[in-house]
């Protein structure tokens, strides 16, 4: 009963994810916020991955039932909040609804950091090392499961659910759809879950290294998730347009985030309870595991992020089909991260961890071949490799760090699997990013458009990058027939519309071979990441299973 309210919780929290992303739209036209859209995302990932590791110093010290019920309140007052962004205007300090919305997404992912960290945390309480990969591989279901069903309910939700309650939109039912389901999770956490106190519960963490910790986590994630454009990487490298305040802030996220990262590992080497213990990183499963899934979480990232962009802009299919083009690679993963927690005690986590990385590697640079011409079915079936690949990973990681480490630190330890597999989706993202708007840039500047589209001081469409140049060739078109329509000459007429009509299939076509060779770019180097991966998943020791729980190892370790 624990286990299914533990993943009751955490389907929520995977689920929140991606559900928004489909109601985003709709919540920034009636909040009138767009030009903050991107920190809707952006603030339920600097919370949720900069509180991870500080939800496992709060589990090896205190109650895991109570940290865990504190991640589930969390996140439900988080999305109750959500819901009621703008509700009643503009509120002191929380401001106009748009900012209401971003702050409280932040407690939401304050919450949901909380419960992704808990979960592993209390199976691993729950079950052996021995039987924990079968019921940590349903963990991975979970998140697949999510990402199939988050953008469809997310759909349904804004679209249709206006009408349940006369005032209010249907987007807000993306947040208040949590309550019932993570209300029964409460439910059964408080009815159900013993105390679960750790070995050390009488050390108090030391709440400066947290403070550092997330001094040091907060500008180094904000430097790469914000807009390169707007706010270069080095003061040299924006347009004219740039302030110079603009100028150097990611520069200054940056040198700031990296002083309190040294300070923070100054204080952790002298702290008697760390929030992140730095002896963990003498063990050679923890360190290995834990580099392998950084780069697993970047290359994972990319997959799903840039396919979609490449299905639109590249292929012509709808945004629904795009989207649906994610669902066999959902599936792929779900059906692998399964088979591997149940097979793990059979054939180990090594050789599955490092055949699972081979089968990435092999769709990610079929994935990097595409060409424009590629066939639909055919990315399908790349994408089922690609979730069969990444599967393994999900669950395994984490267990082959909970087998390795000293039972004490077994929140440390998980929740740092968390934290670096969420670091490098971010880094992922942010790199992969700067390579698709490097590569359009380029290619964009190439193309020349008429004064009547780029204006009469930009003869180049390098301005629509940030666009994907999706309209670029019907605004040719329609610049054309504007001309066509004030000259009087039916002759002349007639050549402007043809003329139109060729430069908006070239400009056509050169947007699609950017798109290509952008895509191309990322997941050549996507593939990479995956290749330092596997020989890094191929170096982490395999050790057998243990097959006594946790806290009886302890007692014994306390008797002797």
């Amino acid at each position: 009963m624990i286990y299914l309210a533990v993943l009751m919780a955490l389907f929520l929290a995977a689920l929140d994810q991606t559900i928004v992303a489909t109601a985003l739209p709709a919540m920034v036209a009636d909040l009138e916020g767009v030009e903050r859209y991107a920190w809707v995302a952006t603030a339920y990932l600097l919370a949720s991955t900069a509180l991870a590791l500080v939800y496992g110093k709060l589990s090896d010290t205190y109650s895991r039932k109570y940290v865990t019920l504190g991640a589930v309140g969390l996140f439900l007052t988080g999305s109750f909040l959500c819901g009621l962004s703008g509700e009643f205007g503009t509120l002191p300090i929380l401001g106009d609804g748009m900012t209401q919305l971003v702050l409280f997404r932040a407690l939401q992912g304050a919450g949901g950091g909380g419960i992704f960290a808990m979960a592993f945390i209390v199976i691993a309480d729950l079950y052996t090392p021995a039987e924990r990969g079968k019921y940590q591989g349903f963990v991975g279901a979970v998140f697949g499961i999510s990402s199939i069903l988050g953008p469809l309910l997310g759909g349904i939700l804004t679209d249709h659910a206006g009408g349940v309650i006369p005032g209010v939109e249907g987007w807000r039912w993306v947040f208040y759809v949590n309550m019932p389901i993570g209300g029964l999770a409460l439910w059964f956490i408080i009815r159900r879950m013993p105390r679960l106190d750790p070995p050390d519960a009488g050390v108090r963490p030391d709440y400066l290294s947290a403070a550092l910790l997330l001094g040091a986590l907060v500008p180094l994630i904000l430097a790469l998730q914000i807009d390169h454009r707007s706010y270069p990487i080095l003061p040299n490298l924006g347009s004219a347009d740039v302030s110079t305040l603009d100028a150097w802030l990611t520069l200054g996220l940056v040198a700031f985030g990296a002083v309190t990262l040294v300070a923070f590992l100054a204080r952790s080497r002298t702290s008697r309870s760390p929030v992140l213990d730095l002896g963990l990183f003498e063990n050679d499963v923890f360190r290995r595991a834990n580099a392998a899934t950084f780069f697993f979480g970047a290359s994972f990232m990319s997959i799903t992020i840039f396919l979609p962009l490449f299905l639109v802009n590249v292929l012509g299919v709808s945004a629904t089909r795009a989207g649906a083009a994610l669902i066999p690679l959902s599936l792929g993963l779900v059906t692998s991260a399964t088979l591997a927690g149940q097979y793990v005690n059979r054939i180990g986590y090594r050789v599955q961890l490092v055949s699972g990385a081979a089968l990435l590697l092999v769709s990610v640079v079929l994935l990097a071949t595409m060409q424009a011409d590629v066939g639909y079915g055919r990315v399908t079936l790349y994408m089922v490799l690609a979730g069969l690949g990444i599967g393994p990973s999900m669950p395994l990681f984490t267990l082959a760090i909970q087998n390795a480490v000293d039972v004490r630190f077994i929140g440390q330890a998980t929740s740092a699997s968390q934290f670096f597999r969420q670091t490098g989706a971010t880094v992922g993202a942010a790199v992969m990013g700067g390579i698709l708007g490097t590569t359009l840039g380029v290619a964009f500047a190439a193309i020349d458009l008429p004064v009547a589209v780029a204006g009469p001081e930009v003869t180049t469409a390098e301005g629509f990058v940030s666009t994907g140049g999706a309209e670029l060739p019907e605004q040719i078109r329609d610049a054309f027939v504007t001309l066509a329509a004030a000259v009087d000459d039916p002759l002349t007429a007639n050549e402007l519309r043809a003329e139109g009509e060729r430069r908006a299939l070239e400009t056509s076509s050169a947007v699609r071979a950017a798109f290509t060779l952008a895509t191309q770019r990322i997941y050549g180097f996507a593939a990479i990441l995956v290749l330092v991966g596997g020989v890094l998943a191929m170096r982490v020791p395999e050790l057998p299973l243990r097959t006594t729980h946790d806290r009886v190892v302890v007692s014994k370790e306390e008797e002797a």
